[in-house]
């Protein structure tokens, strides 16, 4: 299999990177995290398109709250989250209790890896009597990353009473349930998400992932076709079967879910890494 589609298959099988709420369903960085940021996604190309401007904007005035958060949604977007949160933290020193920034701020935390921190600084990007369905919903990404999807499931329903039907939780939900082992539920839940108007190609190929974990391949690859390329899908499909067929393929999962960008709700797609995944055996 080459490399590209491995990778490709590698992100869905990761189950999180913060798809905070209600953006577009990604898995990686660079997305937007809270209603009161106002902005889509931001793909790699129009990051690296904007990045030095944005960074020359930066330098000259550091203080610029509103650029600040641009430039640290593009450096996400180009796999730079520690950069990111460097820019974000000097600006959350001047302006801490503007609640878009600590959004913003909380993604790029948890995009660095730091998930305590993130947790702490998401709590206070929002308030008890105006709770924010995507400061919930990446909350809930955060716990799965952490290993504790009780805590993730439960922040996703909270979620779910707020935004009923939301795409975005909904498959943040279907993937947790996977990582717990409950496909069934992950399957009912993910056929809900892409079922949604305005659910993306990234909720069906979660489907597919799931409908072929539980060893129904031709019905996946069906699903998957819809938005890949027959090749790639059938590629796909013959990685997952050899992969399922690994005694130890959940912890190859767990494992890339850790390492990896998921196909999470409200994120856009990171950066290729450096080196592909660890052999699967």
């Amino acid at each position: 299999m080459s490399a590209a589609p491995r990778l490709r298959l590698a992100a869905l099988l990761a189950s999180a990177a913060l798809l905070c709420g209600g953006c577009s369903l990604t898995a990686g960085r660079g997305g937007d995290i809270t209603g009161s940021v106002g902005s889509a996604p931001m793909t790699e190309k129009a990051a690296r398109a904007q990045l030095e401007s944005l960074a020359e904007r930066y330098r000259t005035n550091p203080g610029d709250t509103a650029n600040a958060m641009r430039y640290s949604r593009a450096l996400r977007a180009t796999g730079q989250a520690v950069q990111a949160v460097a820019v974000l933290e000097r600006v959350a020193i001047r302006d801490g209790r503007n609640m878009a920034l600590l959004g913003e701020f909380g993604r790029a935390l948890a995009d660095a890896g730091r998930y305590d921190q993130a947790l702490q600084v998401l709590q206070r990007a929002h308030r008890p009597d105006q709770p924010d369905w995507r400061i919930y919903n990446v909350q809930g990404t955060i716990y799965d990353q952490m290993g504790r999807p009780q805590e993730a499931q439960a922040l996703y329903n909270d979620a779910l009473r707020i935004a009923p039907g939301e795409p975005a939780i909904l498959t943040n939900l279907g993937l947790s349930y996977a990582l717990s082992r409950q496909l069934p539920q992950a399957e009912q839940t993910l056929r809900q998400a892409a079922s949604h108007p305005q659910a993306d190609k990234r909720a069906r190929q979660n489907l597919a992932l799931v409908v072929g974990l539980q060893g129904r391949f031709a019905e996946a690859e069906e699903i998957a076709r819809k938005d890949l390329p027959a090749a790639e899908a059938e590629e796909n499909m013959a990685y997952l079967r050899a992969m399922v067929a690994q005694p130890n393929s959940w912890a190859q999962i767990r494992q890339a879910e850790r390492r990896g960008a998921p196909q999470r709700a409200d994120q856009t797609p990171p950066a290729a890494p450096a080196a592909p995944p660890a052999p699967r055996g």
